[in-house]
């Protein structure tokens, strides 16, 4: 049992946690390279990722695993991405902070979802069952270097019409 759920409970919460923050994420990269901003998207974007990190801690280990370090990471990026969107309202460099700090952790919950496909999928298992054999790096390797495209355009063109104003409080 995790919070009160079976683990196959749990673990159907946990993946679909992890997809709703994979499509969030692809709406918010879609809007930096736009150069836009959806607040909504975002905010969704960031709250299920930070779950999806979090909540991939309450399985049951008992040594620390790869998932462990990769979440450590994703919730470390995630807490720079809040700050730069939240507390700095993306003004002067936050904003390519946020933007480098918001696709990092849209790329590790991206590179999880590889990983786990390659577990669970019985074909994609069949052709790389210790995650070491070609299509396994192949598949990483796009994943990675179509990152580091999109993120190089995403943070030049990231520039929402109300930056600095985000989060200012409404007029009254």
């Amino acid at each position: 049992m995790v919070l009160g759920l079976s683990l196959a409970a749990f673990t159907t919460l946990h993946v679909t946690i992890s997809f709703v923050a994979l499509a969030l994420g692809a709406g918010v990269l879609a809007g930096m390279l736009r150069g836009t901003d959806h607040g909504a998207v975002t905010a969704g974007f960031l709250a299920t990722t930070i779950l999806t990190s979090g909540t991939g801690f309450l399985f049951p280990a008992t040594t620390v695993l790869p998932s462990h370090i990769v979440g450590i990471l994703s919730l470390a990026v995630l807490v720079i991405a809040v700050a730069g969107y939240y507390a700095w309202n993306l003004t002067g460099a936050w904003r390519r902070i946020y933007a480098v700090a918001a696709l990092v952790a849209f790329y590790l919950n991206a590179f999880v979802a590889v990983v786990q496909a390659f577990l669970k999928i019985e074909e994609l298992h069949a052709l790389a069952p210790t995650g070491t054999e070609p299509p396994f790096i192949a598949a990483q390797t796009v994943l990675l270097a179509a990152f580091i495209a999109a993120g190089f355009f995403a943070v030049k063109r990231f520039r929402p019409a109300s930056e600095g104003m985000y989060h200012a409080p409404a007029a009254d």
